[in-house]
């Protein structure tokens, strides 16, 4: 045997390569760019690949808490009807009769509303606010001139979010300035403008 085929011992008992095998791998350095450079390569993919899944993780996780979130709608926008026909039988009840009647069509509403938000279904405000076409349906205008223009006046119908999602807007009546006071407020701001 050779010097130069001898594997050398370290001071730790550990076996080290001979000098002729660390010659070899240093001939072998010069093709070791090429495989840095398709490491590299693999960690770009593997960061694409990895970023690419976690983007899909995240998109799949929100389609499933919407799922979740929004599974009640229609059952809660089949409910909606029967809840505005209580509260149409408590406005159109007036005679003393029916006060017993009255009573627990109060009390069953009011279960009904409870459980309703506890699910997460909320009723839109709507009487006396600002005109919201994201949340309110406009059936008509009301000239009226002890209001802001564009405010809510009546109500015909009551609107209702779930979850922060619009199910059914309310459907409203909006108030407007009337003509004289429009046309005043008009040659009042075209005289201060000449001026």
């Amino acid at each position: 045997m050779e010097d130069n085929d001898i594997i050398e011992r370290n001071e730790g008992g550990l076996e080290t390569p001979s000098q002729k095998e660390v010659k070899e791998e240093e001939i072998e350095c010069g093709e070791k760019a090429p495989l840095e450079t398709e490491l590299n390569e693999f960690k770009d993919k593997y960061l694409r690949l990895y970023a690419e899944f976690e983007n899909y993780r995240k998109r799949v996780q929100r389609e499933k808490e919407d799922l979740v979130r929004y599974s009640k709608e229609d059952i809660f926008y089949d409910i909606l009807p029967v809840i505005d026909n209580l509260e149409m039988a408590l406005q159109h009840s007036s005679d003393k009769l029916s006060e017993g009647i009255v009573k627990g069509v109060e009390m069953t509403l009011r279960e009904f509303q409870r459980v309703t938000e506890k699910f997460g279904l909320i009723p839109i405000a709507a009487m006396g606010k600002p005109f919201d076409p994201a949340v309110h349906h406009a059936m008509s205008q009301v000239e009226r001139s002890d209001m802001e223009d564009k405010t809510i006046v009546e109500e015909f119908r009551k609107g209702y979010m779930l979850g922060g999602k619009v199910l059914r807007p309310s459907l409203v009546a909006v108030s407007k300035k009337p003509v004289s006071e429009t046309e005043t407020e008009i040659e009042n701001n075209e005289a201060t403008k000449e001026e």
